[in-house]
């Protein structure tokens, strides 16, 4: 049998490979030297695995300039930490939401779920022809029952950065809650939620943080607990003694038991990403995502989406005239091992503002802090060799 060609890894929008080898380390020295839960129990493994629990609590409040890591709760992946959001905070109170047609299904649905139990009211505002919100056309949007903003900080289609700060600013000023959805922009560019005036900050601890699967972070500003809802009730180590859900943060939102070796090597991402440097990171993603946009603007048939490397995350969807997207990905993938990911994106909204809803969705190439220029070459002369294979039959 021929030896399979190297495999690159084009998908890191989906979920960051291959991790850092200090994050494969923390997971494996959980299960094999520690395996206990967190805040369960006072044995010295039990206390270790708590410790490492909270580390990596004070970790992700440090990444993202919060008050303190109280403010941060673990949950189970970015949907979990968004559905938490939304749920927790307008099941109870209702009224009129504001959000974007550049948002992820795991923002549109659970908000479509309220809209169909007649809870809410939602307005959803358009970008320009890069992928990008005014926050003029924001603040239009707001009304006086407005209860929340939603906005992401970048799509996961093109790629492009939303005016999180100044929609922040906005929203403050009207007295809404505002949640930012960072899963596709936190670990590689630096965030504050304090610059953000964020109320809330949902992301995956699996994409640029570097954390294994099953794990996800919500940032929550200070009082705002009062207005958000636990989901899940039960267990935390905690007040054992009460039938009632503890109001104490985090144990308010963390019942059940954590993903401890998740977290363990989320923590390590994070060091990962400390040590080289989060100005670093960037650098090195607009750099490579320069190098991908040019090499393949200059293929015969291709058609990019989004504003320049500048304006963006790694993240890079195109079109190629005469080829299906899934065609386009299937034909990588099985002839040069290149793995992008095709079609819809879980964000129909923004597929259907940028006119490629109908035939399909794009080919979306996106890059993390592993990547190499090398690889980002193959992908381009790849596309260039099926592009000329298709434009010559």
């Amino acid at each position: 049998m021929a030896e399979l060609p190297r495999r690159i890894y084009l998908d890191h929008a989906a979920t960051s490979w291959p991790k850092p080898d200090a994050v494969y380390a923390a997971v494996d020295r959980y299960q094999r030297e520690l395996g206990a839960p967190a805040g369960r129990g006072a044995y010295a493994e039990a206390v270790q695995a708590s410790q490492m629990v909270e580390s990596a609590r004070r970790a992700v409040a440090v990444f993202l300039q919060a008050e303190d890591s109280r403010r941060i709760v673990f949950t189970f992946n970015g949907t979990d930490s968004l559905n938490l959001a939304l749920h927790g905070s307008l099941d109870a109170a209702g009224g009129h939401v504001v959000t974007t047609e550049v948002e992820h299904n795991s923002v549109l649905r659970p908000l479509r779920t309220l809209v169909d139990a007649g809870r809410i009211e939602v307005s959803q505002v358009a970008c320009d022809a890069l992928g990008v919100v005014d926050p003029d056309d924001m603040r239009r949007a707001l009304r006086p029952d407005t209860k929340l903003v939603a906005l992401t900080h970048a799509s996961n289609v093109t790629g492009a950065l939303q005016p999180v700060a100044e929609v922040g600013r906005i929203t403050r000023e009207h007295g809404a809650l505002y949640l930012v959805d960072a899963a596709q922009s936190l670990g590689e560019i630096p965030l504050s939620v304090q610059e953000l005036q964020a109320d809330l900050l949902a992301a995956p601890g699996h994409k640029g943080l570097l954390g294994p699967l099953g794990t996800g972070v919500l940032y929550i500003r200070p009082g705002v607990e009062r207005r958000l809802a636990s989901l899940r009730q039960g267990g935390t180590g905690s007040h054992s003694e009460d039938d009632r859900q503890p109001d104490q943060l985090p144990d308010k939102y963390e019942s059940g038991n954590l993903n401890v070796g998740g977290i363990a090597g989320l923590a390590a991402g994070i060091q990962w990403l400390n040590e080289r440097g989060l100005a670093e990171v960037r650098r090195h993603a607009v750099k490579l995502t320069e190098r991908l946009m040019a090499g393949l603007a200059a293929i015969d048939g291709a058609r990019l989406f989004g504003p320049p490397a500048g304006g963006r995350v790694a993240v890079v969807s195109m079109t190629l005239e005469g080829l299906d997207c899934q065609e386009l990905a299937a034909s990588l993938d099985s002839a040069y091992r290149i793995q992008t990911r095709p079609g819809l994106h879980c964000a129909p909204a923004m597929h259907r503002a940028l006119g490629t809803l109908e035939s399909g969705g794009t080919v979306r190439f996106s890059m993390g802090a592993t990547t190499t220029a090398e690889e980002v070459d193959s992908a381009i002369e790849a596309v260039r060799a099926i592009s000329s294979a298709v434009l010559n039959n």
